[in-house]
């Protein structure tokens, strides 16, 4: 019939070709249907997986010494001092807390009281200045207050504060003060060589006595050095 040639595609490379479109085909498919279930829902947000939880509380309303102390104000004349999470579970379980006496002035940033754990004396820093109004007696009589509450009922001292606002601007708070305790997080995981084993109990929550738990016989120092103690790492 003339010239006509009829050419099947069977005996060329077009059966490749169809085989090839038909695989893309079926990965894009697969593709959209993957990027559709992991949308989550309109106005839901997803639940936090326990290792974004954060390790140590911050609590708004407080200012943080970055020698792990904070600061309430309660009214003008009354500040509300105390350690924070992180110092708390730094050290772990306290047989006594010298607080400062009635009466007493201290110093921001300067040593405020002492924590005893094993023998071994923790100066920590105070966040503010001022002269101490009040001490909570029930911490010096059961220091577990401290490790069980320590953003309420397991505050330390009172103090009528002197310059205040110039002290709050030393201080953290918010935003800052948890980017700074994600910082501290970070400097805990240098320490530890990256085996989280050390400072995590199983859920991923902190130990109470990390010090202790990264290393039995320095863990004085670990402490000191985290609560801004350069008294006990060398005499100033």
């Amino acid at each position: 019939m003339g010239n006509y040639q009829y050419v099947d595609i069977f005996a060329t490379k077009g059966i490749e070709y169809l085989f090839v479109i038909g695989f893309l085909v079926t990965l894009v498919a697969f593709w959209r249907f993957l990027n559709k279930t992991a949308v989550p829902r309109a106005g839901g947000v997803p639940p936090a997986s326990p290792a974004s939880r954060p390790w140590f509380r911050i609590v708004d309303g407080l200012y943080f010494h970055q020698g792990h102390s904070w600061a309430r104000v309660e009214d003008k004349q009354t500040v509300v001092i105390g350690m924070d999470d992180f110092a708390q579970k730094l050290v772990g379980e306290m047989h006594t807390i010298n607080l400062p006496k009635l009466g007493e002035h201290i110093q921001q940033g300067k040593r405020a009281w002492d924590i005893i754990v094993e023998s071994k004396s923790i100066p920590m820093r105070s966040p503010v200045s001022g002269r101490v109004v009040a001490i909570n007696e029930e911490v010096m009589a059961s220091p577990k207050m401290v490790n069980d509450d320590p953003y309420e009922r397991g505050w330390l001292v009172k103090v009528r504060p002197g310059g205040l606002q110039s002290d709050v601007t030393n201080l953290l708070s918010g935003k800052l003060a948890r980017a700074w305790m994600e910082q501290t997080v970070d400097a805990l995981r240098a320490r530890s060589s990256g085996n989280l084993g050390m400072v995590l109990q199983d859920g991923g929550i902190p130990v109470l006595g990390i010090a202790k738990n990264l290393s039995r016989d320095h863990w004085h120092e670990i402490a000191s050095e985290f609560l801004l103690d350069t008294q006990s790492l060398e005499e100033t």
